[in-house]
C-alpha cells in the first residue's frame, strides 16, 4: 500500500493530538494487541466505551495501522531468512518508488528498508532454501534494470520486537 505525503502530512498532525491516555492504550496494545476492550480501559483507567472510542480514533487517524500475528516461519515451510542489500544504478523518486513497489509485492519479502549509505535498501526475504534464495536473487533482482548491485547477507536468528518506544511530549 503506497502512503502519499499527505496522508503522512495528515497523520503526523493527528497524533500531535496525542494525550497521555492515548499514549498509555498505545503501550499496553503493542505488548498485546488482543487484549479486551474492558481490560485495557482498566488498564488505563477510562471507562470501557471511552477506551473502544479512543482505540477506534486512534486507527482512524492512522496511529494503530494494524494488528499482527506472529507466525512460525518453519510451520510454513520457510527454512530460511536473508537481508539482501540492494544498491540502484541512478537515484530518482520515480525509480526508488517504483523499485520499493515492486519488491514490497514479492511474496517472499517480509519487510523493505529504503536507507542511508552505501545501499539503497535492505530487504528481509523468507525462503525454502539455498536454491530458493538464489533463484529469487537472480530472477527477482538481478534482472531489474535498476538494480547495479546486490550483497545477500544469511539471517540465523531474528527476534521481532513488534513495539516503538511510546515518547510522550513533556
Amino acid at each position: 500500500m503506497q502512503i502519499k505525503k499527505s496522508n503522512i502530512l495528515r497523520k503526523m498532525k493527528n497524533s500531535d493530538q496525542l494525550d497521555r491516555i492515548d499514549f498509555a492504550i498505545l503501550a499496553v496494545l503493542q505488548k498485546n494487541a488482543r487484549l479486551a476492550n474492558n481490560r485495557l480501559a482498566d488498564l488505563v483507567g477510562v471507562a470501557p466505551s471511552t477506551c473502544l472510542e479512543r482505540v477506534r480514533r486512534l486507527a482512524r487517524i492512522g496511529v494503530i495501522r494494524g494488528h499482527h500475528c506472529d507466525v512460525d516461519p518453519k510451520a510454513l515451510g520457510v527454512g530460511l531468512e536473508a537481508m539482501i542489500a540492494v544498491r540502484l544504478r541512478r537515484h530518482s523518486r520515480d525509480l526508488v518508488d517504483s523499485f520499493r513497489e515492486y519488491v514490497a509485492q514479492l511474496e517472499e519479502v517480509r519487510s523493505v528498508f529504503h536507507v542511508a549509505g552505501g545501499d539503497d535498501f535492505l530487504v528481509h526475504v523468507a525462503v525454502r532454501d539455498s536454491d530458493h534464495l538464489r533463484d529469487l536473487a537472480l530472477d527477482s533482482f538481478t534482472t531489474r534494470p535498476e538494480v547495479d548491485h546486490i550483497q545477500t547477507r544469511l539471517i540465523f536468528e531474528y527476534t521481532p520486537t513488534w513495539r516503538m518506544p511510546v515518547m510522550e511530549k513533556s
